[in-house]
């Protein structure tokens, strides 16, 4: 049994590759950070040697299979799955700090800091050793609460997080164990399961929270004409738009949107690139809540608006295998319901547990965001990727 856990860190140990290779440590005031989803990154106590340990950090890439799984508690027992099969594109893995360092009160720690596994007290303890100044305190970031064979989940100390490093806009492989610099910009978002997915959309600029109260309102209902003009924001901040949106609409676009709107101008522009329409009646309702149905409707439309200024034909690439929903069959969305979860996951399930996807029930601003955000990331990759 000792052999196969040696086999298997070596094996991690020897695929794993540098995202960025060695860096000039004069440039670590250059590096930012990215939230990410949280639980998509798992921090592991590898076995390592006799009776040493190491720091391993799994990234589920893509949920087209899972790279990792858990059992038991205190301690979490992890069986790093990735092994069994290539598992390029849908997981990442990280061995040394070429992977991953310490980002503290957003300063990049990785060239003062090294990160140790060490037992201590019937646990195994993620610290971090200044080694420049040995008088230094050691920074614990985790620990396994307990002790047993085999690969261990690391659970992160309280306002411990992960995050990846960013260089001039870009985001990199290299993961940060980060604390401090605020891990929420609101208020109400911290307990919600879109909280990263939120942060992210906030940053990119496609939507706010409430100056006010500086909340973001995750479970408050979003109108058609406030998805809209979401959607539009997003799709202006994508790196291949050649759009500039209107501020001012030529006429009334709908009988019940007058021209002198706020949304007026984006919902006509809207109209005429195809991405949204009105309904049987000829009206638009703008201050209708829209459903989660019409969401999808509108985030399809979006993506192949996207492929277009791109210069291809509006035909989206599935990532990853189709959800099959238990509501859906008979709906008149459920053919771009079931299109958009194969498409990096824009359709997935009510508060993302489950196999119900809830078309008709109003769509909340946390899932409109998350959704929105998974649609420009699926466009960009596939640039990326042509590119």
């Amino acid at each position: 049994m000792k052999n196969s856990w040696r086999q298997k860190i070596a094996t991690l140990a020897t695929v794993a590759i540098s995202t960025i290779g060695a860096w000039n440590p004069s440039t670590a005031a250059t590096f930012g950070q990215q939230e990410v989803t949280q639980n998509k990154f798992i921090a592991v106590a590898a076995p390592f040697g006799e009776r040493s340990h190491q720091l391993l950090i799994i990234e589920q890439k893509s949920s087209q299979r899972p790279c990792w799984s858990e059992s038991g508690s205190e301690p979490v027992i992890v069986e790093p799955l990735l092994l069994d099969f290539d598992f390029s594109g849908i997981c990442g893995r990280s061995t040394d700090s070429n992977g991953y360092s310490i980002r503290r009160e957003g300063i990049d720690l990785g060239i003062q800091y090294l990160l140790r596994v060490v037992k201590r007290n019937n646990e195994l303890l993620l610290i971090g050793s200044n080694i420049k100044n040995r008088q230094e305190p050691e920074i614990i970031l985790g620990r396994t609460n307990g002790l047993a064979d085999g690969f261990l989940k690391i659970e992160l100390e309280p306002e411990w997080r992960f995050t990846k490093r960013t260089l001039d806009g870009r985001t990199l492989g290299h993961i940060y164990l980060t604390f401090g610099d605020s891990a929420f910009t609101f208020v109400d978002i911290a307990s919600d399961i879109y909280a990263d997915e939120i942060q992210q959309a906030v940053k990119l600029g496609f939507i706010a929270g409430f100056k006010e109260d500086n909340t973001f309102r995750p479970e408050a209902t979003l109108t058609r004409e406030q998805l809209v003009s979401m959607v539009l924001e997003g799709l202006s901040q994508l790196p291949t738009a050649n759009f500039t949106l209107p501020t001012q609409a030529s006429g009334k676009p709908y009988p019940d949107v007058d021209a002198s709107r706020w949304s007026a101008a984006k919902i006509q522009w809207a109209r005429e690139n195809n991405i949204v329409s009105g309904y049987e009646d000829g009206t638009f309702k703008p201050t209708k809540p829209v459903t989660r149905a019409e969401l999808m409707a509108v985030q399809r439309r979006a993506a192949e608006f996207a492929q277009t200024i791109e210069g291809k034909q509006a035909v989206l690439v599935s990532d990853q295998p189709a959800r099959n929903f238990s509501d859906i069959q008979s709906h008149w969305a459920a053919s771009v319901i079931t299109e958009m979860s194969s498409y990096c996951q824009v359709a997935s399930p009510f508060n993302e547990t489950g196999s119900a996807f809830l078309p008709n029930n109003q769509a909340r601003r946390n899932y409109a965001a998350a959704a929105t955000l998974r649609m420009l990331n699926c466009v960009n990759s596939e640039v990326s990727s042509s590119n």
